[in-house]
């Protein structure tokens, strides 16, 4: 597949160029490289995850922030929150783990006991964790960040994104033939967006033959390559790609009918 061209609509051509445009319906079609198409997804995630993150990191550097008071920090999470295009919960947690959130308030939960957790208080972000929402229960992609002061961590700003709303909003900017399709990896297997939201937080090698665990061993693997695998009785030739925002492999797949 990377050295095959790839049928794809004008609309691709603008998000390679700029992936937070609006999709834009052009009649005509041009044969491409899928590793522009590939490109071109994995700079929409990752320019909107990443400006969620720009954003946190300018709040934590607040005074507001620096009090570590949830009356004081809330105003302005709130106009963040609503700001959002991807519906998403926004969060300010405490050391030990309690935290609240944008549309509950104090939610009487923690976060203590989450993966990603004992790295935001060891001061580092947080870009792409997957957990199902404690206040939600939704599939959520996670960006964080640490509320440093004096060289101590004394709280973090998150946000809670809708895995199945990052998932959409690839597919209205990014519009593939019937005969393509899109998912991303997290570094343990685990879908963390797809074309299909049914898909979404599966891991596929439990649920495919011998040849889709090999090929999403392979992609765990190595940094980007091609794999081929069968799934849903058709072929598949896949690309993919490893990021450095998220530690993800994003993941362009053409399914031979």
């Amino acid at each position: 597949m990377d050295r095959r061209s790839l049928l794809v609509s004008g609309a691709l051509l603008a998000a390679a160029t700029a992936a937070g445009a609006a999709a834009v319906t052009a009649p005509a079609t041009f044969s491409i490289d899928g590793h522009v198409v590939l490109q071109a997804y994995q700079a929409l995630v990752e320019e909107h995850l990443t400006g969620v993150l720009r954003a946190i990191r300018a709040l934590a550097a607040t005074s507001d922030a620096g009090t570590a008071s949830w009356t004081s920090i809330r105003p302005a999470l709130d106009r963040l929150s609503q700001d959002l295009t991807t519906d998403a919960t926004v969060w300010f947690a405490m050391p030990d783990g309690g935290y609240s959130t944008t549309a509950a308030g104090p939610v009487g939960e923690t976060l203590a006991d989450r993966d990603y957790f004992p790295r935001l208080m060891a001061g580092r972000d947080v870009a792409g964790a997957l957990v199902i929402s404690k206040s939600t229960a939704h599939r959520s992609i996670i960006v964080a960040t640490p509320v440093v002061k004096a060289g101590v961590v004394i709280a973090a700003i998150g946000v809670s994104l809708r895995a199945d709303l990052v998932s959409q909003l690839v597919g209205e900017r990014i519009n593939l033939p019937d005969d393509m399709t899109f998912y991303a990896l997290d570094s343990k297997g685990q879908t963390a967006i797809h074309h299909d939201p049914e898909r979404m937080f599966q891991y596929p090698s439990e649920v495919g033959d011998a040849s889709l665990k090999s090929a999403v061993a392979t992609m765990l693997s190595q940094p980007r390559g091609t794999v081929e695998y069968t799934f849903a009785g058709a072929s598949r030739t896949a690309l993919f790609n490893e990021s450095d925002v998220t530690g993800w492999r994003f993941v362009l797949v053409r399914i031979h009918k």
